[in-house]
């Protein structure tokens, strides 16, 4: 059986997003997952659950020059040990150090999924600094698979490869449990202690950071509540206040205002989809965002911004509303007419919401799409 390896940066990633995918894959070839793991565990839940082999490989999300040699040092040593048939790697850093060790080591086929362009928001030096590491990282790979057309048409845009591209399906890295993401009557049970009486319930799911718009959503929610006192905004998610903080007075709204809860990160969001009406996603950049897709299988309509992937998941006024980035007007009017058309516009969208996520992102298609596309290699 040939060998695969399935790389990312952090154990997260392989936990998260390629939940039984990686069993299914392992049906077919012998498949091997990589990652840094940094005492979580989660590695060890991940073999046991995927019924794969997994290995800790140290490594860092922020640039971290000695740290990455030493990684990319460790990777080609695992790399001429293993000797794999394919690495296929996502996430920005696992992938340039897997491809650049995988190029090295004469992989025969190095694979490489394109989730979110960090460089679409940075500036300057380390604008610059992001773009060369996707070409690079491009340059190494034998195949480079956009995670969707908006990621596609960025590499096009700024010249990142001239190698053949192509979205799998309809896009997304692994597509969605339609069955887990559901309103069943465990989840149902749960929403009463999430959801206030007689109230109208927006809902971000994600990281509380600048770079998911939450600047513009808390002061576009909050000018909102002036008009309409029985809405409430549920954010659920870590703050990641060293990395992407968000502006001192943006949190201390969010801590004095009682239409806003922050709930933290939670494992299971699903009851907390089911205890509201909207998904408000006003983020700068994605690649192609599970959030979205999770609010539709639950039977959301979203708000979102008109960037990659989300305009996608989104057709605007069928399964949702699409707005600017950075658009705190459009943000609030788009919010405002949610709550205003919520009687029979909004209840249409959510009619349609989870039967367009079910046909288009249902996940064993997308793992039978990604097998092919594996096979055909040889």
């Amino acid at each position: 059986m040939l060998k695969l390896i399935r790389i990312t940066t952090i154990s997260d990633s392989l936990y998260y997003l390629l939940k039984g995918q990686l069993r299914f894959l392992s049906e077919y070839y012998e498949v091997v997952g990589v990652s840094s793991d940094f005492s979580t565990g989660k590695l060890k839940i991940i073999s046991e659950r995927e019924r794969i082999r997994c290995i800790d490989m140290p490594m860092h999300r922020e640039i971290s020059l000695l740290n990455d040699v030493k990684s990319l040092w460790k990777l080609i040593k695992l790399f001429k040990r293993e000797k794999p048939y394919i690495v296929h790697a996502n996430t920005p850093k696992g992938s340039l150090l897997a491809m650049v060790a995988a190029w090295i080591t004469r992989i025969p086929h190095r694979v490489y999924t394109v989730t979110g362009l960090r460089f679409e928001t940075a500036t300057g030096k380390f604008r610059w600094v992001l773009i060369t590491m996707e070409k690079i990282t491009c340059w190494c790979a034998t195949k480079v698979i956009p995670e969707g057309e908006g990621v596609k048409k960025v590499l096009v845009a700024n010249g990142i490869t001239k190698k053949k591209l192509k979205v799998i399906l309809n896009g997304n890295i692994s597509g969605i449990d339609v069955e887990y993401y559901s309103r069943s009557l465990e989840v149902m049970r749960k929403i009463e202690s999430i959801k206030g009486e007689d109230t109208f319930n927006f809902i971000f799911v994600g990281r509380i950071v600048k770079d998911k718009g939450i600047n513009e959503l808390v002061r576009a929610f909050s000018k909102l509540t002036v008009v309409y006192p029985n809405i409430r905004l549920h954010l659920v998610g870590n703050f990641e206040r060293e990395l992407d903080p968000l502006h001192e007075e943006i949190e201390k709204m969010i801590e004095e205002s009682e239409a806003i809860i922050a709930w933290g990160f939670q494992q299971d969001v699903r009851s907390f989809f089911a205890a509201s009406d909207i998904l408000v996603f006003p983020s700068y950049r994605e690649g192609f965002p599970n959030v979205v897709i999770q609010a539709g299988a639950m039977e959301l309509p979203s708000v979102v911004t008109d960037i990659s992937g989300c305009n996608e998941i989104i057709q605007d006024g069928v399964n949702g509303k699409i707005i600017p980035p950075r658009d705190e007007h459009a943000l609030y009017e788009a919010m405002r007419w949610m709550y205003e058309h919520r009687d029979y516009e909004v209840k249409e969208m959510t009619k349609r919401a989870r039967l367009m996520i079910v046909e288009r992102y249902e996940q064993k298609k997308v793992w039978k799409a990604l097998l092919e596309e594996y096979n055909n290699l040889r």
